[in-house]
């Protein structure tokens, strides 16, 4: 473990998914260098390269949706219209037994 100059282990920061996206934009306009970059933002270069590179591959998702949730959402709604309509067989098959066995004098 990596140990900073007062000899205490040094701790693994967290980054949040916000300040990925803003460090990224940041590079995206190209005002700074990523030396600069990395002075201002606290992070090495070679991360904020790696960020950039993801965001990019990325990027098309943003317009056009995943395909895989888009085909799982449409099996998730035929699904729900096939259990709807086995509901309203069954609430019809119900009332039709209960009609009929009134008439028996069984309910």
């Amino acid at each position: 473990m990596d140990k900073q100059a007062s000899g205490k282990p040094r701790l693994r920061r967290t980054i949040d998914d916000i300040f990925k996206l803003k460090v990224v934009l940041e590079a995206l306009k190209e005002s700074m260098t990523l030396n600069e970059l990395s002075g201002k933002f606290d992070v090495h270069p070679n991360q904020i390269r790696k960020w950039k590179e993801q965001f990019l591959s990325n990027a098309g998702a943003a317009f056009s949706g995943n395909s895989d949730d888009r085909k799982e959402l449409e099996e998730l709604r035929k699904e729900r219209e096939s259990l709807h309509q086995r509901i309203g067989e069954q609430t019809m098959d119900i009332e039709f037994l209960k009609k009929n066995l009134k008439r028996l004098h069984q309910l």
